[in-house]
C-alpha cells in the first residue's frame, strides 16, 4: 500500500531543494502575490537559512519580496539565490540601537551610496522615526534627508516606518522630498484612516505597505474587526489609493523581543500565519482592486516585469 504521508514529505523536501530553480515567471499566478515587507536578519539564520526562506516563499506563492537585511548583507544571501525574485533593500542597522541611531550616522551616505551604485540593492530602508524625543527635526536631519535625495537620484524608493500621534511629520518629509518615492511603512502604523488620507491625498509619491497589520502585532490599531471583516473606513481607504497601497508579512517574531541573543526570530516560520489573514481580507475588495494591492502596484513601483 502506498505510504501517503510518506509521499507527501517527499514532495515538500522537493520543494525545498528545487526552490532555486523555480522562475519567478512561473509562480505569477491570480492568486501570487509580492511580499513588499520581509527581513532576514542574523537573528533569523541559526533557524533559517537562505534556501528555506526561498521555500517558505514557495509554499505561500510569493512570486517577489522585498528582502530588508541586518546587516545589510543578508538580504543579497537571498539575491545571489534568486535574483529575478529578490528585491533587495540596503538596511543601515547592524543591531537594535540603530532603529535609534541612524539618524545621526552621516558616515552611512557614501555607503548607502556605494550600495546604489552597485546595482544590488533596489532601495533603502526600513528606517524607524519614532516620535518621542527620539526623531531629529527635519531641518536638520541630515541622514534622513540625505537618504531621500539618493532615493531621488537613483530613483528607488525609501522605507520610512513612523510612529507620530499626528500626520506631520511624514507630511513634512514628502511634501519636501516631492521627487523621491516613499514606502510608508504599516501605513501611518498608530495613526487613523483619515489621517493616512491626509498625507496620501497630498503627497502622490508616498505608498503605503500594509506589513504587520495584523491580529498579532498592531493590536491598537487594526484595519478589520475581531472576525477578520474590513473596517468600514479602512476599505474606503484602501479602495481610494487602490494605485498605491501594497501588502506584506513583515517577517519578524516575537515582535516584542526584537533580535534577542538567546532567542532565534521565528518569523519566516510565521509566514504562513501572516498571508492567510492578508489573503483574508484582500477577498473583501473588488477584484480590481484586490490585485493591485497584492501585487499590481510593486511591480510597476519596482520596474518589474509581471509577464
Amino acid at each position: 500500500m502506498v505510504n501517503l504521508k510518506f509521499i507527501l514529505s517527499l514532495g515538500f523536501l522537493f520543494l525545498v531543494l528545487g526552490s532555486n530553480n523555480l522562475t519567478a515567471k512561473s509562480l505569477v499566478d491570480k492568486q501570487a502575490v509580492f511580499d513588499m515587507h520581509t527581513h532576514y536578519k542574523w537573528s533569523q539564520a541559526e533557524v533559517t537559512t537562505p534556501e528555506q526562506a526561498l521555500a517558505f516563499l514557495d509554499v505561500e506563492n510569493i512570486s517577489h519580496a522585498v528582502v530588508i537585511g541586518k546587516p545589510t548583507e543578508y538580504a543579497l544571501k537571498l539575491k545571489r539565490l534568486a535574483p529575478k525574485r529578490i528585491v533587495a533593500f540596503y538596511g543601515p542597522y547592524k543591531d537594535s540601537m540603530d532603529w535609534f541611531l541612524w539618524q545621526r550616522k552621516v558616515n552611512l551616505l557614501p555607503k548607502v551610496e556605494a550600495a546604489l551604485q552597485s546595482g544590488d540593492y533596489q532601495g533603502i530602508g526600513e528606517v524607524h522615526i519614532i516620535g518621542g524625543g527620539f526623531a531629529k527635526r527635519l531641518d536638520s536631519a541630515e541622514v534622513l534627508n540625505g537618504f531621500l535625495k539618493l532615493a531621488h537620484k537613483y530613483d528607488v524608493p525609501m522605507m520610512i516606518h513612523t510612529e507620530f500621534s499626528q500626520p506631520n511629520y511624514m507630511l513634512d518629509i514628502c511634501q519636501r522630498h516631492p521627487k523621491s518615492k516613499i514606502i510608508w511603512a504599516h501605513a501611518g502604523a498608530i495613526l487613523t484612516p483619515k489621517q493616512v488620507d491626509t498625507v496620501m491625498s497630498q503627497c502622490p509619491n508616498v505608498w503605503s505597505g500594509m506589513a504587520a497589520r495584523d491580529p498579532w502585532r498592531f493590536i491598537n490599531n487594526q484595519h478589520t474587526d475581531e472576525t477578520g471583516k474590513l473596517l468600514p473606513e479602512w476599505k474606503t481607504l484602501l479602495i481610494k489609493y487602490a494605485d498605491r497601497f501594497m501588502v506584506g508579512s513583515d517577517t519578524v517574531w516575537p515582535v516584542e523581543n526584537l533580535d534577542s541573543w538567546n532567542e532565534a526570530d521565528t518569523g519566516w516560520q510565521e509566514l504562513s500565519r501572516f498571508w492567510t489573514f492578508h489573503r483574508g481580507w484582500l477577498a473583501q475588495l473588488p477584484d480590481d482592486v484586490a490585485i493591485k494591492i497584492q501585487r499590481v502596484n510593486a511591480f510597476k513601483l519596482f520596474k518589474i516585469d509581471e509577464k
